[in-house]
């Protein structure tokens, strides 16, 4: 009773826990690497000369790394590849998935001041900065505050925490692509739930070893399914029941 209660549901119960689990791990991945990259990764002070005050620009992961959502992003998409795909083309998607991860993993670790000063400057425009425009260099009315004559910039990362988050999303990513790479039928099939068991053989009946024979092939009356699928092919559902009747 065991086994075709299984069979009835699709893989065994561990296939459809182990496919959860992955599914659930590298969901938690991407979360984890999409919140770090919304978090300050630096601050960007810049004290030009009197009377213009000084300024100080919190400049985020995504600003930093600006390919990372990109990333998370291709990612998710090839979780969902492994979630409907299976064989071969669920080992490519999980390939795929853990060079999407260690991409993301090594994007953590590319940040630099000069990018940092760059994307303050990106995100700073002269609302927020009104005497910015006064003293630049060549771009009155419309530069930054990092831009000023005589404002040198100091880049201060606090970004050491959220990085090691965006690692941690990304490691997670890496495991649920290797094991679809390495065993993809340890994980259960989407569709697999969807397939009718096999019926068990009638006691003092042989096993066959090929396809099932059809209703209107052994005499037996056709259900509404099988008349269906003979009207499909074609044929004459009712066939076999009048042969039976004139024998």
């Amino acid at each position: 009773m065991t086994t075709s209660g299984k069979r009835g549901t699709g893989l065994p119960g561990s296939a459809r826990r182990t496919l959860a689990i992955a599914m659930l791990t590298g969901a938690v991945g991407a979360g984890l690497a999409f919140l770090a990259t919304r978090q300050g990764w630096a601050q960007v002070r810049t004290t030009p000369p009197r009377p213009l005050p000084p300024s100080q620009v919190g400049v985020t992961g995504a600003a930093l790394v600006p390919y990372a959502s990109a990333l998370i992003l291709a990612g998710l998409a090839s979780l969902a590849a492994v979630l409907a795909t299976r064989g071969v083309w669920r080992r490519l998607s999980g390939v795929v998935l853990a060079m999407l991860g260690a991409g993301l993993a090594a994007s953590a670790f590319t940040v630099s001041a000069a990018g940092a000063v760059a994307a303050a400057a990106a995100s700073v425009g002269p609302a927020s900065n009104p005497g910015a425009g006064s003293v630049t260099q060549g771009n009155a009315g419309s530069a930054t505050v990092p831009d000023v004559v005589g404002a040198a910039a100091h880049v201060s990362f606090t970004a050491a925490g959220w990085q090691a988050v965006q690692v941690v999303g990304a490691l997670a990513l890496i495991a649920v692509g290797v094991l679809a790479a390495w065993r993809p039928a340890s994980l259960a099939v989407m569709s697999s739930k969807y397939e009718a068991p096999v019926p068990a053989p009638r006691p003092g009946t042989p096993a066959r070893s090929g396809p099932a024979a059809r209703p209107e092939q052994t005499g037996q009356p056709a259900d509404s399914a099988s008349m269906w699928e003979a009207l499909s092919r074609g044929e004459d559902p009712t066939a076999s029941g009048r042969r039976a009747a004139g024998t």
